[in-house]
């Protein structure tokens, strides 16, 4: 399918290295058309995140407390929810996206937040999803998530449950970025379980 100029130069904007306030504010304005570019990438994240929650979760999911990190305008949980996911929570950098995720109506909380600079909002018990592209211009923000992950895991904060890498992510907006000049790009879910917090030890 042939990709619009327009979409490519959108999201290989928003896909630059830019720092991350100037970031936030590119996702802000991408929000009002981010659905309907992401439709033109053949993005597959949201339902491959679904998927690997549903493989995760063989017991019926309706109570599983699930926190959405960057859950950008909320096609994730679309998909979580037509899988019979109802207690989802949502966290994202840009206000932007989150006015986007709020009028879905899926999601019990929304709150701003920036993985790595502020605390995650998560239950005891509860589970995390994330996505993130494998693509060459993302693999310093790709390292330095997976650098944040791990060093919750080490703290014991969080516990990996999955990370799947998937090679057929979104459509790439250049040859560059292609993966083995596939025409598209790869990514990775992943799916990680936040540990109970010990009791405290009396006396």
């Amino acid at each position: 399918m042939w990709l619009p100029a327009a979409v490519r130069e959108r999201v290989a904007a928003v896909h630059g290295g830019a720092a991350l306030p100037e970031r936030l504010r590119q996702y802000d304005g991408w929000a009002a058309r981010y659905e309907q570019d992401v439709a033109a990438l053949e993005y597959r994240a949201p339902h491959l995140a679904a998927a690997s929650l549903s493989f995760v979760f063989p017991a019926p999911p309706a109570g599983a407390r699930l926190l959405d990190v960057a859950c950008g305008t909320g096609l994730v949980a679309r998909e979580l929810h037509r899988r019979g996911f109802r207690c989802l929570h949502g966290v994202d950098g840009s206000a932007g996206m989150l006015e986007q995720a709020r009028s879905t109506g899926l999601y019990r909380q929304l709150q701003r937040c920036v993985l790595g600079q502020e605390p995650l909002p998560v239950p005891p018990g509860g589970f995390l999803c994330l996505t993130t592209r494998s693509n060459p211009s993302n693999l310093q923000y790709k390292a330095e998530l997976e650098a944040v992950l791990e060093k919750l895991e080490r703290q014991g904060a969080w516990q990996k449950v999955l990370a799947q890498e998937v090679e057929r992510w979104e459509r790439a907006t250049s040859e560059e970025e292609s993966t083995q000049g596939t025409g598209y790009i790869s990514g990775v879910v992943y799916i990680y379980r936040k540990c109970p917090v010990p009791p405290l030890e009396e006396g």
